[in-house]
């Protein structure tokens, strides 16, 4: 099982981190939108704490992502 420590989860991460900035979005906005604190983002980009897998699709379809696209091209980097 992956950690949130691990190279894979960082990759992730990082890519809907990247998504969140180049749309121009706040972590405040992201999290309003998503109905969550903005200290849920932080604590997501931060490493403190752990996506579930509907937490991602949601953050990611948010954020203009197709969720398997998302884990495809993660896998590809790998």
């Amino acid at each position: 099982m992956a950690s949130i420590y691990s190279e894979q989860y960082q990759l992730l991460i990082k890519k809907l981190r990247q998504a969140r900035r180049d749309q121009g979005l706040t972590q405040a906005a992201v999290a309003e939108r998503l109905g969550k604190p903005q200290s849920f983002i932080a604590k997501v980009e931060n490493g403190e704490r752990k996506l579930d897998v509907i937490e991602f699709i949601h953050l990611a379809q948010l954020l203009s992502l197709d969720p398997a696209g998302v884990i495809k091209s993660m896998m590809n980097e790998m």
